[in-house]
C-alpha cells in the first residue's frame, strides 16, 4: 500500500467510522460528533480562569474510556475528543484574557498586555476578532508542519537509531524537559527523579515486586491515571485553594463598557496583521516542535519579535505595544496556538509527550490499546495494513476538522462563553476536584486509587509550593517504562556490554548533548551594566 491509500484509509476512519445517527439519511460517526464536542468544550473550560485544556483532558478520560471501552473503535473518538478539547482550549483561553484581563490559561498572559487595553477602548470585538483569526491561522500553519514532519523525523530515526541509539535519546529528552520547564536545572532533575522513582514501584522482571514494601497495594504499581491526574490536577486544586484561603474575597462589579468604532476585521487589517501572524506561527511552530518547551515561551517570543518590528513601523498616533495595539493580541494569539500542532511532532515520531495535552493522548493511546506513537507508527508496509499508519492519518484527519470548526463556529462560540469567567472559583475548584476523584474510581473502580491520586496530589502541592514544576515528573512517569525497556534490550543486543550509552558514537553524542543541555542552562548570564 502507498502513501494516498493509507492517508484514504485515515480520512475513512474518521468519516466512516461507527455511526451515531443520521441526518437526511446520512450517517454520522461517532468520531466526527466527539471532535465537536471537545472542541466545544475546550472553548469553554478555555475561558474559565483556573481551568485550562489538559485538567478537561484528565477528567474526560477515564469517562471516555469507560464509555468507549477498550476496543479499536474507541481509540478515534476518544483521542478526536481530546485534539478538540486541545485546540478549543487554547482559542478559548484568549476571552477572559481580552474581556476582563484574566488569562484563562498561562500562555494568554501576554494576551493581556494589549487585548484588555482593547476592552477598555470600547474595542473588545474587534480584539477577539483578531485573536480568533490569528489563533486559527497559527494552528492550521502548525499542522501542516506536523503531517509533513512527523512522518520525515520518524523514518529518520527507525532508519538510522538503534537500540542504544534510542536509549540515549530517551535520556537527552528527560535532560531537556528537566533543563527546560523544571524552574531551575536541579529542581527539574528533582521532578524528573521522582518520576522515576514513582514509575519503578512495584514494577520490574524480577519474581518480586520492585520497592512495593511488601505491600499488595503497591505491587502492582502506581496507576498511571491517579499519578498524572494527581500530580497535575488535584496539586492544582490544592494550591488554588491555599490562594483563595489566603487572598480577601474580592468585591464590585466590573462596569459594562459601550462599544466605539468598528468592531469588524477588514482586509486591509488582515493584510497589515499578516507580517506579525507569520512570524509568530513559525515561532510558536519551532519551539512545539521541542519537548517540554511549551506555549508560555512562543508566546513571549512571538510578543517580543512583533514589538520589535512594530516600534519601527509605528505611525504617529497609533498605540504602543501594550497600550491597545491590535498586533500584539495578533503577534500573541499566533504564537501560543501555533505550539498545538508542533507538540505532537514529538509524540508521533518519537514517542515523547512535550506538553501536559500531549501526556493525555499518549495516556489514552496506552489505556486503550492498538497504537504505540513512536517509529514504528509510520512504517509502511506493502503486504499487510499497518493499523497503526491509518490511526496517524486518522489523527491528522481530526486535527483538520477541528481547525475547520475553529474557522466556522470557534470565533461565535468563544465570544459567547465570555459568561464562564464569572463563575467563583471557590464554587468552581471543589467541583472539579469531585470530578476528578469520580474519573479515576470509574476507571480503577477501587478505594485504593482515590488514595494513590490524594497522595499525589499532596506530593505535587508541595513541589508547587517549593517551585518545582510537577510536569518534569509526568513525563517522566510516561517515558519510565520505555526507558527501562530500551535499555534492557540495549544490555541484551550488545552482549551484556554495560557501556553501550558510550561505545557507540550516536549514543554518545546524544549522552554529551544531555551533560551539556544540564551545564549550559545553569550558567548564569554575565552582568554587563
Amino acid at each position: 500500500m502507498g502513501l494516498a491509500d493509507y492517508i484514504w484509509l485515515g480520512i475513512l476512519s474518521v468519516f466512516q467510522g461507527p455511526e451515531m445517527f443520521s441526518v437526511f439519511g446520512l450517517p454520522v460517526s461517532v468520531t466526527l460528533v466527539m471532535i465537536l464536542a471537545g472542541f466545544l468544550l475546550g472553548i469553554a473550560v478555555g475561558a474559565t480562569p483556573g481551568l485550562a485544556g489538559p485538567i478537561a483532558m484528565a477528567i474526560s478520560l477515564p469517562i471516555l474510556i469507560s464509555a468507549f471501552g477498550y476496543t479499536p473503535e474507541a481509540l478515534l473518538p476518544v483521542m478526536g475528543f481530546l485534539i478538540g478539547v486541545m485546540k478549543g482550549a487554547t482559542v478559548g483561553g484568549a476571552v477572559p484574557a481580552i474581556l476582563f484581563n484574566t488569562p484563562g490559561t498561562p500562555d494568554a498572559f501576554m494576551t493581556t498586555l494589549d487585548g484588555y487595553p482593547m476592552t477598555r477602548n470600547g474595542q473588545a470585538k474587534k480584539a477577539l476578532r483578531v485573536a480568533h483569526f490569528s489563533s486559527a491561522s497559527g494552528d492550521t500553519f502548525s499542522d501542516i508542519v506536523l503531517i509533513i514532519c512527523a512522518p520525515f523525523l520518524a523514518l529518520l530515526v527507525e532508519d538510522y537509531l538503534d537500540l542504544p541509539e534510542k536509549t540515549a535519546l530517551l535520556i537527552l529528552s528527560l535532560s531537556f524537559i528537566a533543563a527546560v520547564i523544571g524552574g531551575s536545572p536541579a529542581k527539574g532533575l528533582i521532578s524528573v527523579g521522582l518520576g522515576l522513582l514513582a514509575v519503578f514501584i512495584g514494577t520490574g522482571e524480577d519474581f518480586y515486586p520492585r520497592l512495593s514494601l511488601g505491600t499488595a497495594s503497591l505491587s502492582d504499581g502506581f496507576p498511571i491515571a491517579a499519578a498524572i491526574l494527581g500530580i497535575l490536577i488535584v496539586s492544582a486544586v490544592f494550591k488554588e485553594l491555599e490562594g483563595l484561603w489566603q487572598e480577601k474575597r474580592r468585591s464590585g462589579k466590573i462596569e459594562p463598557i459601550a462599544d466605539r468604532g468598528d468592531q469588524r476585521l477588514h482586509v486591509k487589517e488582515i493584510r497589515r496583521f499578516f507580517p506579525y501572524i507569520a512570524r509568530s506561527a513559525v515561532i510558536g511552530t519551532a519551539i512545539g516542535a521541542l519537548p517540554g518547551i511549551g506555549s508560555s515561551l512562543a508566546a513571549t517570543l512571538g510578543y517580543t519579535v512583533g514589538r520589535g518590528r512594530y516600534e519601527k513601523r509605528r505611525v504617529e498616533g497609533a498605540p504602543e505595544f501594550g497600550s491597545g495595539a491590535p498586533e500584539g493580541v495578533a503577534a500573541t494569539e499566533a504564537a501560543n496556538s501555533s505550539v498545538s500542532g508542533a507538540n505532537l511532532i514529538p509524540v508521533l515520531s518519537l514517542g515523547i509527550p512535550g506538553n501536559a495535552a500531549a501526556v493525555f493522548l499518549i495516556l489514552a493511546a496506552e489505556s486503550i490499546g492498538g497504537f504505540n506513537p513512536g517509529p514504528s507508527v509510520f512504517r509502511f508496509t506493502t503486504d499487510a495494513v499497518n493499523p497503526e499508519l491509518v490511526v496517524a492519518f486518522g489523527l491528522f484527519t481530526s486535527m483538520f476538522i477541528a481547525n475547520a470548526l475553529n474557522w466556522t463556529i470557534g470565533g461565535v462560540f468563544m465570544r459567547s462563553m465570555g459568561v464562564m469567567v464569572r463563575i467563583p472559583k471557590q464554587l468552581l475548584l471543589p467541583v472539579v476536584l469531585l470530578l476528578t476523584l469520580t474519573a479515576i474510581y470509574v476507571q480503577e473502580a477501587r478505594m485504593v486509587a482515590i488514595w494513590f491520586t490524594l497522595g499525589f496530589g499532596v506530593l505535587g502541592y508541595l513541589m508547587r509550593s517549593v517551585g518545582i514544576s510537577p510536569l518534569p515528573f509526568v513525563i517522566a512517569f510516561i517515558l519510565g517504562g520505555k526507558l527501562e525497556d530500551s535499555a534492557r534490550q540495549a544490555f541484551a543486543a550488545t552482549g551484556g556490554d554495560p557501556f553501550f550509552l558510550f561505545t557507540h558514537p550516536i549514543a554518545l553524542v546524544f549522552m554529551l548533548l544531555s551533560v551539556g543541555v544540564i551545564v549550559f542552562s545553569t550558567r548564569k548570564p554575565r552582568d554587563l551594566g
